[in-house]
């Protein structure tokens, strides 16, 4: 196990870039299953869970190069039907949730697939009930194998094209029914769909290779599948968890920063939503320039009330944000209350914030009111161990603006979504050693 050492009260100054979206390249990545031919995807984070999928994938037997500094070039064209089978497979897929992602290809292109219930993050139940009564409505014979553990689904006659209404707008599951009707018999027809910019990439990409979909941003999919995909190029798009990280961080330790590349166009609501801190924030062209402030004010709603910040399925706010929105709370002026809705463990690290000095009420697992602290009483160095990515970057951004060192343990988590962060903010200013 690995652990951040930090030093808190250093500012930043200069520019940072962001990653490539980790979400997008769990997605992408998996969909070179689909063809035989070479598919080259750019701009890929070199992160934990990403690697381990591609390691995943070289185990199945599909050609995998690394072709530039961030970029990857992947051939299925004689993947291994029995190790696709094998025990250790499904053992390798239920320690990486990203695995789920390869469920739909490998049924559409072999006509089974082991279904592992996934690893991933400590916030609490994350149900695959849409992933597979999708694939069970494109055809797919469901059975649990006891001894595995795991779901075995089977296509006997192919998948075939039909409509269906998800039960919720599920990002994961969207991408794996889309993967599957790429190479199913008709037109499926996905309505309630997750809308992300990652989900709009991956049909984009899909499109490259042949499939012809319609409705891409809208949450009404109709994918007409092909008999044969191609291969494609694909550049994918910056990370937008990590953009609206490095906001927060030039907030809570009062720095002046630039965020160059951030494709705002597809950042949504997120920049809107620190906005309501009091964060000023100027974009310029494709970059995101946060000034360096003395005050930040949280606005309070038009009747005077204390002001709600909530996650919601696209073009709603991400939750993979709220911890990081909650953490830079603490320092403003004002109180709001953070509703993560999607997951009901997300908020417990929050006593590890008030242990720090944070002032927050935790109302129950999905709601905490956060009362801002305006800079006047900075939070005191901790001793933390992180449960899930997300919070994992809070409270190193909490740790940055602390008075006195910290240590957070289990950095591995932040490994899993965050590139080489230690030495990235180092760069800008932090002082932040990672001990092996």
């Amino acid at each position: 196990m690995s652990t951040y050492i930090i030093e808190g009260g250093h500012r930043l100054h200069g520019s940072i870039c962001p990653q490539g979206a980790k979400n997008e390249a769990l997605q992408v990545i998996s969909a070179t299953l689909l063809t035989s031919e070479p598919v080259t995807i750019h701009n890929v984070p070199n992160i934990l869970d990403v690697m381990n999928l591609i390691k995943l994938l070289k185990a199945m037997r599909v050609k995998v190069d690394k072709v530039g500094d961030t970029s990857w070039r992947f051939q299925a064209d004689d993947l291994d039907e029995d190790y696709i089978s094998s025990a250790d497979f499904v053992a390798r897929c239920a320690s990486l949730r990203g695995s789920v992602l390869v469920v739909g290809p490998l049924l559409a292109r072999l006509g089974q697939a082991y279904f592992a219930k996934p690893g991933g993050d400590k916030i609490g139940r994350r149900k695959v009930d849409t992933h597979i009564t999708g694939l069970s409505k494109l055809g797919a014979m469901i059975a649990y194998n006891e001894e595995r553990q795991a779901y075995y689904l089977v296509s006997v006659n192919g998948l075939k094209g039909c409509y269906m209404l998800l039960d919720e707008a599920s990002v994961t599951g969207t991408a794996n029914i889309i993967m599957a009707a790429a190479l199913a018999d008709g037109t499926t027809t996905i309505y309630n769909a997750a809308c992300e910019p990652y989900v709009q990439q991956l049909c984009r990409m899909l499109a490259c290779m042949g499939v012809k979909i319609e409705g891409i941003g809208s949450n009404l999919l109709r994918i007409t599948g092909a008999e044969k995909l191609t291969g494609t190029e694909h550049s994918i798009l910056p990370d937008m968890i990590e953009v609206g990280s490095f906001i927060g961080m030039a907030a809570l330790t009062c720095s002046e920063l630039t965020i160059k590349n951030v494709s705002c166009e597809n950042l949504g609501i997120i920049p809107d939503s620190f906005r309501r801190l009091g964060i000023n924030l100027e974009l310029r062209g494709d970059d995101i320039y946060i000034p360096e402030q003395e005050v930040y004010e949280i606005e309070s709603n038009l009747d005077g009330s204390i002001p709600t910040i909530a996650d919601a399925p696209w073009p709603g706010l991400t939750p993979d944000l709220l911890s990081v929105i909650l953490v830079t709370a603490t320092q403003c002026r004002g109180s709001v209350l953070i509703h993560q809705k999607m997951f009901e463990s997300r908020l417990f690290f929050v006593d590890r914030l008030i242990d720090m000095g944070a002032q927050i009420m935790l109302c129950d697992p999905h709601r905490a009111v956060v009362i801002g602290m305006d800079h006047k009483m900075p939070l005191r160095a901790n001793n933390m161990h992180s449960p899930d990515i997300r919070a994992g970057i809070a409270m190193l951004i909490a740790a940055m603006s602390a008075k006195g060192v910290s240590t957070i343990d289990n950095i591995d988590q932040i490994d899993r979504g965050y590139e080489a962060i230690d030495t990235r903010l180092n760069s800008i200013g932090a002082c932040i050693y990672r001990r092996d």
